[in-house]
């Protein structure tokens, strides 16, 4: 798409890149080219909800032998029992009524924990992750078979010392699980709490033996193992180079992109990409640990400065990660001085207003003079409880209150969605899981992405959304998709300065 920059105009995006999601089968994918991945999480979806006779006990599945190797490793590391758990409790439960659908199980967290500390572990001095045999993690290798599985299995977990980034400290996966507070995760009884590691490993063992089972059962290993590898390479191992494709290809004529949740990786490769179009600005104190940072691009034509200085103070709001707040400041090719800001919120919002604040302030009181620029994700939602979450419109009379208007104008639209994504039932907290019939009702549907300025200098001259990576944006469609790989579209906006005369 040609954009004409008469008239000063700036070509602003903004966009959440989203962080590689370690789980390929945690959200709803829209896979019209490929119908047997649909065809693959209905039957899961009826597997879970209706599973009749295929409801069989633990045991069948967890053998009772599976269960006597797991416990010399325990006793090797010097690890308690808990074999009146496996005999008096887990051994007797249904896999699907009876364990991966008891809410206790889930508030305790025994096998959302295990799952969360050691399904991808990142690797000193290597670009490819330790992932935990698992259905739900990037493992690649075969698991046709639960005996397949298990000896994996147990290797990864009890074997092999992994180098750690960033100081090159060794740790065997089991090393790394955490206990259990009953302080933090009230469900847990005392007596769970003082063997919550070896729980937690029996808990994540036996639910990842029945996720293995169920897909053997509900599909051939032929078909959803290459399924599984084909997602991977798409969204995860390739996620990066199709983020700066689609950059490359659709925005390099930009004046100004903002983004959200970049990774280190991405970071660097960026500077090999698009460093000749663009000064690529990557916050002073990025977050490598989380690797989820805020990034400003600045056209190198129309800001041939680059930036003058970077003025971020994330240390002063509360709920404000290293990296989630990136606030530069530069002056373009005629000499107009700017303040632009990125800046990811914390999931439910309730940073987003602090931060517009603090920044505005900032800048009436720091720089006058300057034109502020700010694109973020400010996690924003329609329907939202009053001091649970931002509320959209709620969102709109707070920034409009300070002069500011946006790309979506005073009164940005709650149905105006950019994002659209829904959890599977392949992932370790099924409370979260939408039906394939329910993705819009009960998933993540909302006005997240704006771009803000101040309605005295700036109007908007058009806007618009993309979530496929070619300027279009398909409405009721789930992504992200195997050539869209992240939950959040890109928003654009062109906006033109106001002439004083205007201001009324």
């Amino acid at each position: 798409m040609q954009i004409c920059k008469a008239s000063r105009q700036l070509v602003i995006s903004t966009w959440n890149v989203a962080a590689i999601n370690n789980n390929p089968f945690e959200y709803w994918l829209t896979m019209d080219e490929n119908p047997e991945y649909l065809d693959l999480m209905n039957k899961v979806e009826n597997f879970i909800e209706n599973p009749g006779e295929l409801d069989v006990f633990v045991s069948s599945v967890f053998t009772e032998k599976m269960f006597e190797k797991l416990e010399n490793r325990f006793e090797k590391i010097g690890w308690d029992s808990v074999r009146s758990y496996w005999n008096n409790d887990y051994r007797n439960r249904q896999i699907v009524s009876g364990f991966l659908k008891d809410p206790l199980l889930g508030s305790k967290r025994l096998a959302s924990m295990p799952d969360r500390v050691t399904n991808t572990i990142n690797v000193a001095e290597s670009e490819i992750p330790a992932c935990r045999p698992t259905v739900i993690s990037m493992y690649e290798n075969d698991l046709s078979s639960l005996e397949k599985w298990f000896d994996a299995w147990q290797s990864f977990m009890f074997d092999k010392p992994l180098k750690l980034p960033p100081t090159g400290l060794q740790k065997i996966p089991y090393q790394m699980l955490l206990p259990i507070k009953k302080a933090k995760y009230p469900d847990i009884s005392e007596e769970e709490e003082k063997v919550s590691l070896p729980l937690q490993t029996l808990c994540g063992a036996i639910f990842d033996a029945i996720l293995v089972h169920m897909m053997n059962t509900v599909s051939k290993p032929a078909v959803w193992q290459p399924l599984k590898r084909q997602i991977v390479e798409s969204l995860n191992k390739k996620k990066v180079s199709k983020t700066l494709s689609i950059l490359e290809k659709t925005y390099i004529s930009n004046d100004v992109i903002t983004l959200q949740e970049v990774s280190v990786a991405m970071i660097e490769l960026a500077f090999t990409k698009l460093s000749d179009k663009f000064h690529i600005i990557a916050p002073q104190d990025m977050d490598s640990a989380r690797d989820q940072n805020s990034v400003i691009l600045l056209n190198k034509e129309t800001f041939p400065h680059g930036v003058l200085n970077e003025v971020t103070f994330s240390n002063k709001i509360d709920k404000v990660s290293n990296g989630d707040l990136l606030v530069v400041v530069t002056i373009d090719k005629f000499e107009v001085p700017y303040v632009i800001a990125s800046f990811h919120g914390d999931t439910n919002g309730l940073s987003t207003i602090p931060v517009l604040e603090t920044l505005i302030e900032t800048v009436l009181r720091d720089y006058k003079t300057h034109k502020f620029i700010f694109g973020l994700d400010a996690n924003s939602y329609e329907k939202a409880k009053p001091l649970k979450k931002l509320n959209v419109l709620q969102f709109g009379e707070v920034y409009v209150s300070h002069g500011f208007t946006s790309c979506w104008g005073d009164v940005p639209d709650p149905k105006n969605y950019t994002t659209y994504n829904a959890r599977t039932y392949l992932q370790p907290q099924l409370n979260k899981a939408c039906k394939s019939h329910d993705k819009r009702s009960c998933g993540d549907v909302n006005l997240k992405d704006f771009i803000l300025f101040s309605s005295n200098e700036f109007k908007v001259i058009k806007t618009w959304k993309d979530n496929t990576g070619n300027n279009e944006y398909k409405e009721d469609m789930a992504f992200p998709t195997l050539n869209f790989p992240s939950d959040h579209g890109i928003v654009s906006t062109i906006i033109q300065p106001i002439n004083k005369l205007e201001i009324k």
